[in-house]
Parts: structure tokens; C-alpha cells; sequence
């Protein structure tokens, strides 16, 4: 940051950044504020502290974080059912959830999420700030396709001009310049809903403080919390991807909770990253520093509550073509082609295909995600299972009378509850000899399960008069065979 302070080149670059944002923020806030059933005021307000604090506290710089969709989703129900102060005591209590979150290191779980469904993220993504942009482009007057059409223009053709101005900026001045010389008469920001007129002030819920409120509160403020810190620290990922760059996921976990609380005691709806903004800010605009964060938050209360009558003249037809280019650029196209597809591994493909589906049809990240995830556990747990191969080694001893008395089975892979359970089918108890041995030496233990599979295959072979030894465990392996060994009989 203290580099862009002394480059006055990179200092401008993050200062348009953040008015770009900033402009983008508002018709969101607003709509969000509507999805979650309260005041537009509540989300302006919620974009403002959560941007200025995130930019202080946060460990992603550039990183845009304000009222979202998905938190509106999620909350909706308490605004709804029980008014606006069981709704900012939801917000301020998903804060504090978020803040032991980060504290006990949950956001180190990132490192669980695979490839393919960080794919599957971007390119859900990509969908829905593209589909966001319909209530904008359909039933609206003509006159809108015509300014979509020239903003989409500017954004294509002037980087190739210049990048001394954010495309975006330019875009957004010059059809607002054109929406009010010719008195075009097409949707504008001030349609969105009222602007606030003052600074937000402080606010506290008046709610008893019982385990009744408790009660109510808690199943949406967790879900709230899961759902922010996922989306903040997927987007955290993504921008890390982008800038080449590490950040801090661990500080940022309790850095949205820290803004989540403080947003909430100004009366605002809370929230948590926001893809769509974040990417106008990083990946259209070149923002790289905290800078651009929080001045977006400054010039959005600058907008809304000192120059609310000009920002309310932006015709909504730029902001859409400003997220229709967010969206094509958000799109991991190269993922798409088909020589792609051809080398990827079928199973990875799924991933990506179950993560982008859910995500779509829920409007929900968060849900998406999950669903990825589960399902490149069962693609690998089912991977890792056919890898596991038991075998009769042709070596065995005899006895004196030239007859078989030792039995040995090679195991080899990794035995978990997945490739344990047929592990008891590959064994001839009938016709093995007196001595049976079972090397397990290119084999690991990884859990109960394969320890109570074992027991198992033991007590198949004692019932009918035979012995079981088995070898080639160490380490860990041994220690858990040891362990759990004869204590699981009779388990449910």
C-alpha cells in the first residue's frame, strides 16, 4: 500500500477503482436490501462499514466485501417474521460466530476444496452475475439495448486505446452524459429504491436477552456465518489466483466477522465478499491494494448521501453491460473447450459440472460448493478403492508330505472404508491350508472400518480350525491395527 501511496500512476489506478466499485455497489445493495425484506438504507449502509473495515482488517487486499445476495437469502426469514431487530441481533450474532471461526483456524480447511470445484465456483459464478442482469434487460423500453450495446463497446474497444481509465468508468459516465442530454427515458438507479439522506448512526436491537431470542436467532446467524466465511474465502482463492499472491485466510476469517458485528451495531444487513464487484475491482480495473477497498466504501456514502440525485440519474443499462463483461471475463473459458473436457478426467469433469449446477439452480455459492466437494470425495474415495488389489503369492510352504501348509495373500493399496468392505470376499477360507498369512506391507490402515474388516476376515478362519498372521504393518498402520484390534466386536 505504501507503494501505491508514493507511485502517483498506482495511485490512480486504485482510486477510479474504487469509484467504479462503489458505483456498482449501489444498485446491488439495493436490490439485496429488497431480497432480504428490508430498507435499501440497511444494505447502502451494510457495503459502507463492511468495505471501510475490511480494508483495515482484512487478509486479502483489494478484496471488495458488502451487502450480498446470498446473506440476504439466507436472513430473510427473521426480517420477515420478526422484524428489524431480530435482524440486525442475527447479523451482529453471525459476527461474533465468524470471528471464533476464524480464531480456531476453520478457514485452514480451504485446503480440502479441489481444483475442479474451485472451477465449478468461477464458472457458477460467471452464470450468475450474467442471469442477475435479466430483471434489467427484459420488459424494459428498447432504448436500453442500444446503451447496453455502446457501454459493452466502450469496455471491448478502449483498453486497446488506453487503460489510463477504467473502461468501466468511462462507460458508465458517458451513458449516463447521453441518458440525460437526450432525456432518454430508461431505467435509472434512482428506480432501484430511495437513497439515504444522512451518515448511518448507532444502532442497538431492541431485543430481550433470553434463550428464547436465542433460539430464533442462532439456526439463521450460523447459517449466515458458514455461508459469508465460504463465499469470502473461495473469492479470497480466486483473487490470490488472479494476482499471483498470497493472503492471509486465517485473518480474513475473523476480519468478515469483525465487520459483521461492527456493520451490525450501525444498523446494517451485514454481508460478506462480493465475486462480482471483487473482479470489476482486481481483474477490470487492475486494483491491487487496500486502497481501492476502502475508498470504494467512502465514495459509495459520498454517492449515496451527498451527490444521491446525480447517482440516481445513472441509467441501470450501464451497470448491466459493466456486469455482462464482469461475467465473460469471470468465465474460466479454457475449462470449457472441448480438447479440455477430452483430457480431463471424467470424474473431475463431474465435479465441476455438479458444483455449476447446484450453484445455478439455488443461487446459492455456498450450497454449490458443498455439493462439489461431496462429490469429489465419493469420485476419489471410489478412485482410491479400485486401486486396492489382493493376490495369492505362488511361494508357500510345505509340508513333508509335499501338501500346502502356508497360505500367503499379498494386499496392496490403501485400505479405508471404501476398499475394505469386499476385502473379506477375496480370501478362500475353504480351501486354504492350515496357515494362512496376509502381507501388508505395500498396504496402509487408515481406519476402523479396515481393522474391523480384518478382524473379520480372522474370525472367518479360526471358525473353521485356522490360524491368521499378519504382517508388513509399521508405523502408524500397526499402531491403529493394535490399537483397535478385538475392541470393535459387537460395534454398531
Amino acid at each position: 500500500m505504501l507503494t501505491a501511496l508514493r507511485s502517483p500512476r498506482r495511485l490512480k489506478t486504485e482510486v477510479l477503482a474504487g469509484l467504479v466499485v462503489a458505483l456498482a455497489l449501489i444498485p446491488e445493495a439495493i436490490a439485496f436490501s429488497i431480497i432480504a425484506g428490508v430498507d435499501p438504507r440497511v444494505g447502502l449502509f451494510a457495503s459502507f462499514v463492511m468495505a471501510v473495515t475490511i480494508a483495515f482488517l482484512g487478509g486479502r487486499p483489494a478484496m471488495i466485501t458488502a451487502a450480498t445476495g446470498a446473506i440476504a437469502l439466507v436472513i430473510a426469514p427473521v426480517a420477515r417474521e420478526y422484524g428489524l431487530d431480530y435482524f440486525i441481533a442475527t447479523v451482529i450474532l453471525a459476527g461474533i460466530i465468524q470471528v471464533a471461526f476464524g480464531v480456531l483456524g476453520v478457514a485452514k480447511l480451504m485446503r480440502f476444496i479441489p481444483r475442479s470445484v474451485m472451477v465449478g465456483f468461477v464458472n457458477a459464478l460467471a452464470i450468475l452475475i450474467f442471469t442477475s442482469q435479466f430483471p434489467h434487460l427484459i420488459g424494459v423500453p428498447w432504448l436500453v439495448y442500444p446503451l447496453v450495446a455502446v457501454g459493452l463497446a466502450v469496455m471491448f474497444l478502449l483498453p486497446k486505446l488506453t487503460t489510463a481509465i477504467p473502461a468501466p468508468l468511462v462507460a458508465i459516465v458517458l451513458l449516463t452524459a447521453a441518458t440525460v442530454v437526450f432525456a432518454l427515458n430508461v431505467p435509472t438507479v434512482g428506480d432501484e429504491g430511495e437513497l439515504p439522506q444522512s451518515l448511518p448512526s448507532l444502532f442497538i436491537p431492541d431485543v430481550p436477552l433470553t434463550f428464547e431470542t436465542l433460539s430464533i436467532i442462532a439456526p439463521y446467524a450460523l447459517a449466515m456465518a458458514l455461508v459469508g466465511l465460504l463465499e469470502s474465502l473461495l473469492t479470497a482463492k480466486l483473487v490470490d489466483d488472479i494476482t499471483d499472491t498470497h493472503s492471509n485466510k486465517t485473518r480474513e476469517g475473523w476480519a468478515q466477522g469483525t465487520a459483521n458485528i461492527i456493520t451490525g451495531f450501525f444498523g446494517g444487513m451485514g454481508g460478506c465478499a462480493m465475486v462480482g464487484q471483487t473482479m470489476i475491482n482486481v481483474k477490470a480495473s487492475g486494483a491491487r491494494t487496500r486502497i481501492s477497498t476502502f475508498l470504494a466504501g467512502v465514495f459509495l456514502l459520498i454517492l449515496v448521501v451527498g451527490l444521491g440525485d446525480i447517482v440516481a440519474l445513472i441509467p441501470m443499462a450501464a451497470l448491466a453491460a459493466v456486469m455482462i463483461v464482469v461475467s465473460i471475463g469471470t468465465m474460466d473459458w479454457h475449462s470449457l473447450h472441448p480438447r479440455t473436457l477430452k483430457l480431463m478426467p471424467r470424474s473431475e469433469t463431474v465435479v465441476m459440472a455438479a458444483t455449476v449446477v447446484v450453484t445455478v439452480a439455488t443461487h446459492n455459492l455456498a450450497y454449490g460448493v458443498i455439493v462439489g466437494v461431496l462429490t469429489a470425495m465419493v469420485a476419489f474415495a471410489r478412485r482410491v478403492a479400485h486401486l486396492t488389489n489382493v493376490e495369492k503369492v505362488s511361494e508357500a510352504d510345505t509340508n513333508r508330505d509335499g501338501q500346502v501348509d502356508t497360505r500367503v495373500y499379498r494386499v496392496t493399496g490403501e485400505l479405508f472404508f471404501a476398499s475394505s468392505n469386499d476385502l473379506v470376499y477375496q480370501f478362500d477360507y475353504v480351501d486354504d491350508p492350515a496357515n494362512v498369512v496376509i502381507d501388508l506391507t505395500a498396504a496402509d490402515i487408515w481406519d476402523a472400518s479396515t481393522v474391523a474388516t480384518l478382524d473379520a476376515i480372522r474370525a472367518k478362519y479360526e471358525a473353521k480350525g485356522k490360524h491368521v498372521e499378519i504382517i508388513g504393518l509399521d508405523g502408524a498402520s500397526l499402531e491403529r491395527l493394535d490399537r483397535l484390534s478385538g475392541e470393535l466386536a459387537g460395534a454398531h
